[in-house]
Formats: structure tokens, C-alpha cells, sequence
């Protein structure tokens, strides 16, 4: 009788360095998108707001700045989905340091982290802020 072939299951470590490395792309696809500065956000502070379909492919699509929690649902969704082209069309530096010691809790941790990597000044700004 031929003897059945079998694969073999992946060991811990290779389940590990396969999560790692995953997280690892994850983390530069993010990193790839921020901009050179936090001087080249420039987006609105005020009015009303269109995301395009490719940022806001699951909900909201407009957003008033003068509504807190629009606000904040626009910052999460742009620093989520947006590419590089969007950020500085999309979020306002002024803004985005004032929103930041929420925003950081809304965010993905990955989010959080190469922001705050990038741009010390973010980081300080939640120490500051506690």
C-alpha cells in the first residue's frame, strides 16, 4: 500500500514568524503613507466634509467639523484609509495635535504607533495632555 503523503503542520515558531512578519507589513504599508512633515497637513477645519468612496467604502461618506464626533470619525477614518495624497489634503496639523490624545484611543495600535514613531510630537502630546 503507497504511503499517504503528509504536510506538516507548522511548528509554533513558524506560526510566529509568519504573524510577525505580517505585522511587520502591516506597520510599512502605514508607514509609506505618512507624510514628510506634519507642516504639509493642511486639510479643512471647518465646513463640511467629502471623503471619497475609497476612504469611506464602509459608511460616512460627509462629515460637518463642527460636529466633535464627525470630527473625529473623519481623523480615524483618513488616518486609517487614506493614501499618501490624502493625508495633507484630508487632515489639518493644528487639528490633528488638538484631537490626537482621543484620536490615539480610537486608532488601531499599529496606526498609533508609526504616527507617534514618525512624529514625536504626537507622543508628547498625550503625555502632555495625561
Amino acid at each position: 500500500m503507497p504511503s499517504r503523503s503528509q504536510s506538516a503542520s507548522p511548528t509554533p515558531s513558524d506560526i510566529s514568524g509568519a504573524v510577525a512578519e505580517d505585522l511587520a507589513l502591516y506597520r510599512e504599508k502605514f508607514r509609506l503613507r505618512l507624510p514628510e512633515s506634519l507642516d504639509d497637513l493642511h486639510g479643512p477645519t471647518q465646513g463640511v466634509v467629502e471623503l471619497p468612496l475609497h476612504m469611506a467604502w464602509s459608511g460616512m461618506t460627509s462629515y460637518d467639523m463642527s460636529k466633535p464626533r464627525q470630527r473625529m470619525g473623519l481623523y480615524r477614518t483618513v488616518l486609517h484609509e487614506g493614501l499618501r495624497d490624502d493625508l495633507p489634503r484630508y487632515l489639518n496639523q493644528d487639528l490633528l495635535l488638538q484631537l490626537w490624545p482621543v484620536l490615539r484611543t480610537l486608532v488601531g495600535r499599529t496606526v498609533r504607533a508609526v504616527w507617534e514613531d514618525a512624529f514625536p510630537k504626537l507622543a508628547s502630546r498625550t503625555r502632555a495632555a495625561a
